[in-house]
């Protein structure tokens, strides 16, 4: 799959916890030496936490903080980029929609451009399947969209590069590859009680690493190179491995915690 080097791009990420706090980062500096406009909106309802200190990309400095703004601001700023975030969690189609519309011409680095278009990516770090639904049908009703889902447990996982251009499917989206998260029974983060929410599946920071890595390097391949082959990626701290997919499905259990 071939991407224009030109183009401006917009990322919509959601989810700024153990894999998104990660990639942010990262994705900051790829993007801050990109010679075209850039636009990225951080969105996640959560704040930091002490127990978030242990694997989370947080100091004990950003406690009580929200963890999308912390993250905007800090990486942002130290680049010299538009801080853009939004403190709460996305759980309507018609404002997911609004966020990934392909309205270029705004941010940094801009430089006026000839076509209207642009590469548009959703990045899904988040740690429920009901979030990755409504990721999945959002990319459904899209003309143009990637969408990059990010999932793992505390020592395996998978990222999947969903595709969609001028209306039609090229690659799969997360939820045509493992269609069982289309079913989940899965709440809402702002629906879960007090205890629900305490509750969560154990990680490791390797873990969540990994995933970013994975994640910055389908953007790099993207954005820099202007091309893609591999469709999803698993991968296992364990054994220090990443195995792309080009056509099969991947194999192994579906970690959807991110």
């Amino acid at each position: 799959m071939k991407f224009a080097l030109d183009k401006p791009v917009k990322i919509v990420m959601l989810g700024a916890g153990g894999t998104g706090g990660h990639i942010a980062p990262h994705l900051y500096r790829l993007l801050h030496t990109l010679n075209r406009s850039v636009k990225v909106i951080i969105a996640d309802g959560d704040i930091v936490e002490e127990k978030n200190l242990v694997r989370q990309n947080f100091i004990s400095a950003d406690l009580s903080r929200n963890k999308a703004q912390v993250l905007a601001e800090r990486y942002a700023s130290a680049f010299g980029m538009e801080v853009s975030y939004i403190p709460e969690f996305i759980e309507n189609e018609d404002r997911l929609m609004n966020l990934v519309r392909p309205d270029f011409g705004f941010g940094y680095n801009y430089r006026p451009h000839s076509k209207t278009n642009g590469i548009t990516i959703l990045i899904g770090a988040v740690d429920n399947n009901r979030s990755r639904k409504l990721c999945h049908q959002t990319f459904k009703k899209s003309e143009n969209l990637i969408y990059i889902d990010s999932g793992n447990g505390e020592y395996t996982g998978q990222i999947v590069c969903g595709i969609r251009r001028s209306g039609r499917t090229y690659y799969k989206p997360i939820g045509d590859v493992f269609p069982d998260i289309l079913s989940d029974t899965d709440k809402f983060p702002t629906e879960l009680s007090c205890a629900e929410a305490a509750v969560s599946a154990p990680q490791s920071i390797v873990a969540n690493i990994m995933a970013a890595t994975a994640v910055v390097s389908y953007i790099y391949n993207i954005l820099v190179l202007g091309s893609i082959e591999v469709r999803s990626v698993t991968f296992s701290t364990k054994t220090v491995n990443l195995k792309p997919t080009i056509s099969k499905k991947p194999k192994g259990d579906l970690r959807h915690v991110a």
